[in-house]
C-alpha cells in the first residue's frame, strides 16, 4: 500500500500545480453559487422580515389582552362603585342629622365620578384595540404576502440547487481531497489572498507579461523566477501568488500579440507607397505643359 506524501515534501512545481487545480475547483464552486443569484439573500431578507411581523403581531396581541384585561378590571370598579351608591341612596332615607347627609352625599358623588372615570377609560381602551386591531390585520396581511413571496423564492431556490447540488458536491469533495495536499502553511496564506481579493482568485498565471489578477506588469527577472518554479512568488501589487501559464496548463497563443503590430506595418507600406507614387506622378504635368 502506496503512503501518503507529506505536503511539506512536495517541490514547489507540485505545490503550485495543486494550488492552481484548487483555485480551478474553487472557481468552480463559486461559479454554481453565482447561478443562484440573490437568491439566498432575498430568502434571508424575507425570513427576516417574517420574523419581525411575527414578533409584531405578537406584541399587538398582547397590548390587545392588556387593554380587554383593563377593561374587565374597569367593568368590576364600576360594579363595586356602583352597589356603593345603592348603599348610600339606601342609607340617605334613614339619616339623622345633616352631617350624615352630607357624608352619605358626597360619598355618592365620589362613587359617581369614580364610574365616570372607569367608562371614560373603558372607551379609550376600546378605542385603543380598534387601533390595534387594525394594525394587526394590516401587519397578518402582510405576514401572509411575504410568507407566500417566501415560498416561491425558496422553490426557485431549490429548483437551481438541485441542479447543481451533485457537481457542487462533487467539486467540494476535490477540493477537501487537494487540500490535504497542501501545507497548512501556504494553504492558510491561499485562503487569506483568496478571500481579500473581489474575483476570488487567490493564484494566478502570467497574461501578456502581467499579472493575471491585477493585470500590472511584471518585470522580466521576475517573470523567469516564476518560469524557474524555484519558490512561491506574489504579485507585489494585488499579493496574488504568481504560476507560469504552461504548469498552469493554460496554452497561450504567441501570435495573438503580434497580429495587430504586423497590421500596423502593413498599413505603414502601403501609405509609404502611395505616397511615393503620388510624388512620381506630381512633376508629370508640368513637363507635360512646357
Amino acid at each position: 500500500m502506496a503512503t501518503k506524501k507529506d505536503p511539506t515534501d512536495l517541490s514547489v512545481e507540485e505545490k503550485l500545480k495543486t494550488l492552481y487545480q484548487l483555485q480551478t475547483t474553487l472557481s468552480g464552486i463559486d461559479e454554481k453559487r453565482a447561478l443562484r443569484g440573490e437568491l439566498p439573500l432575498e430568502v434571508q431578507d424575507l425570513e427576516d422580515e417574517i420574523a419581525g411581523l411575527t414578533t409584531r403581531i405578537e406584541k399587538i396581541q398582547s397590548e390587545i389582552k392588556d387593554f380587554q384585561a383593563a377593561i374587565s378590571m374597569k367593568k368590576g370598579e364600576i360594579q363595586e362603585a356602583q352597589s356603593y351608591v345603592d348603599r348610600y341612596q339606601k342609607q340617605l332615607d334613614e339619616v339623622k342629622n345633616n352631617r350624615e347627609y352630607d357624608t352619605l352625599t358626597k360619598e355618592i358623588e365620589y362613587q359617581t365620578l369614580e364610574i365616570q372615570l372607569c367608562e371614560k377609560k373603558i372607551k379609550e381602551a376600546m378605542i385603543r384595540i380598534d387601533e390595534r386591531g387594525k394594525d394587526l390585520e394590516q401587519a397578518e396581511a402582510l405576514k401572509k404576502d411575504r410568507e407566500v413571496a417566501l415560498t416561491e423564492k425558496k422553490n426557485e431556490l431549490d429548483e437551481i440547487m438541485q441542479e447543481t447540488r451533485e457537481e457542487e458536491d462533487k467539486l467540494k469533495a476535490k477540493a477537501r481531497d487537494l487540500e490535504t495536499k497542501i501545507e497548512e502553511r501556504l494553504l492558510n496564506s491561499f485562503k487569506r489572498i483568496r478571500k481579500n481579493a473581489r474575483n476570488g482568485l487567490g493564484i494566478v498565471y502570467v497574461q501578456r507579461d502581467a499579472c493575471g489578477g491585477c493585470f500590472n506588469k511584471i518585470p522580466p527577472q521576475r517573470q523567469l523566477d516564476i518560469k524557474m518554479h524555484k519558490k512561491v512568488i506574489v504579485c507585489e501589487y494585488c499579493g496574488r501568488i504568481m504560476i507560469d501559464p504552461e504548469l498552469a496548463g493554460v496554452k497561450i497563443d504567441a501570435t495573438t500579440g503580434e497580429e495587430k503590430p504586423k497590421r500596423k506595418r502593413a498599413i505603414r507600406k502601403t501609405t509609404t507607397k502611395k505616397k511615393t507614387e503620388a510624388a512620381a506622378e506630381a512633376p508629370a504635368v508640368p513637363e507635360a505643359e512646357a
